[in-house]
């Protein structure tokens, strides 16, 4: 009769502690909760959910914050520049700022306003990294022309779900559309 003979699973190996603490800028830690801001990403959601999703916040606040880090920051701007250029949103305020970064050896908070780069090594290729540390938060509010061009929502969704459904609408038309070129 043939035995099984069961071998333990290797430990994983640990990865090496990275201590870097980021602050947002003065202004945005008392105004974190905040139900009228989107905190844009370049990598997570397509452009225009976060349009659609900024129109509603403008239609139901009258004003939205769109606030991005780092390499997202070029996504905000152009988000802002299309509800402007649509005639959707007015400027309001724009604030840009570095984060603090922490200074695990002196234990103090060090700005980085000069520099626009905060480097570590990163644990799976002890390479050094530079993560961009500069934000923006761009403050659009209502235009005069804004409820005559959007018009209101009335199915109870939330506006996450309404710019969901608007922007797999928008996928739908021009998958069709390239669908038919093709045929």
């Amino acid at each position: 009769m043939a035995m099984e003979v069961a071998t333990p699973a290797p430990a994983p190996i640990p990865a090496p502690e990275i201590n870097i603490v980021l602050t947002p800028p003065t202004t945005a830690i008392a105004e974190t909760h905040k139900k009228n801001r989107i905190q844009v990403s370049n990598t997570k959601k397509p452009l225009f959910f976060y349009v659609n999703l900024a129109k509603r916040y403008i239609q139901q606040h009258n004003e939205v914050e769109l606030s991005a880090l780092g390499m997202a920051i070029t996504t905000v701007v152009t988000i802002s520049e299309i509800l402007k250029n649509n005639g959707l949103a007015t400027e309001k305020k724009v604030l840009t700022s570095t984060v603090g970064m922490k200074d695990e050896t002196k234990g103090r908070m060090v700005q980085k306003a000069k520099a626009s780069f905060i480097s570590f090594i990163s644990p799976f290729s002890n390479c050094l990294i530079n993560l961009l540390s500069n934000i923006i938060e761009i403050v659009l509010g209502k235009s005069d022309k804004f409820d005559s061009l959007v018009p209101p929502v009335t199915n109870g969704k939330t506006p996450e779900e309404e710019a969901n459904a608007e922007t797999e609408a928008a996928v739908e038309v021009q998958e069709e559309a390239a669908a038919a070129t093709e045929a």
